[in-house]
């Protein structure tokens, strides 16, 4: 099963796709973590997010780029966070894929959802009308949508959390 975890900034998603991924039963946990650190920040919220995880059973591999190179096992379940890191990894990294970002991610995800049992994707909803970027920019949000919309057509469920609430956009029977 794909499941791909949508909202705002402080919305609550990580939160809830942890929850997602223990509701899925016994299972190798995979935390495939995206973000690359380059400031104080973002240590801060890796360290955030890493005692979020504690005591839930995941390993973290490490993946800023290539995610269909990344090693996984059938019996797994993974979670990725997520989706807009990598997608910057991708287009600005020197050993990313540039302007092939959408189909090598596409075709990471796909890999993934044919390894491991189940995969959680978290992406970010950062898109607002009326807001004008300069082209890199602009690049980065086409791309960004364009993955997140052929993510949420594979996935079996696809939700946006808001306050930390879910909203089911996509839904299959067994949601709890």
């Amino acid at each position: 099963m794909l499941i791909l975890v949508t909202g705002g900034s402080g919305s609550g998603k990580s939160a809830f796709a942890e929850d997602r991924i223990l509701s899925l039963g016994e299972a190798k946990r995979i935390y495939i973590a995206t973000m690359h650190p380059f400031d104080q920040e973002s240590f801060k919220r890796i360290e955030r997010h890493r005692k979020m995880r504690a005591g839930k059973g995941f390993d973290t591999i490490e993946c800023y780029t290539g995610l269909k190179d990344v090693p996984i096992s059938g019996d797994s379940v993974v979670l990725l966070e997520c989706m807009s890191n990598l997608t910057a990894n991708e287009m600005f990294e020197e050993n990313g894929a540039h302007q092939n970002t959408v189909e090598e991610i596409l075709a990471g995800v796909q890999k993934l959802k044919e390894r491991a049992r189940h995969v959680v994707i978290v992406t970010n909803e950062i898109f607002s009308d009326g807001v004008t970027f300069d082209d890199e920019m602009n690049t980065y949000l086409r791309y960004l949508g364009e993955i997140n919309q052929a993510v949420a057509k594979m996935a079996d469920e696809a939700v946006e959390v808001v306050y930390g609430i879910p909203i089911y956009l996509k839904k299959t029977d067994n949601n709890k």
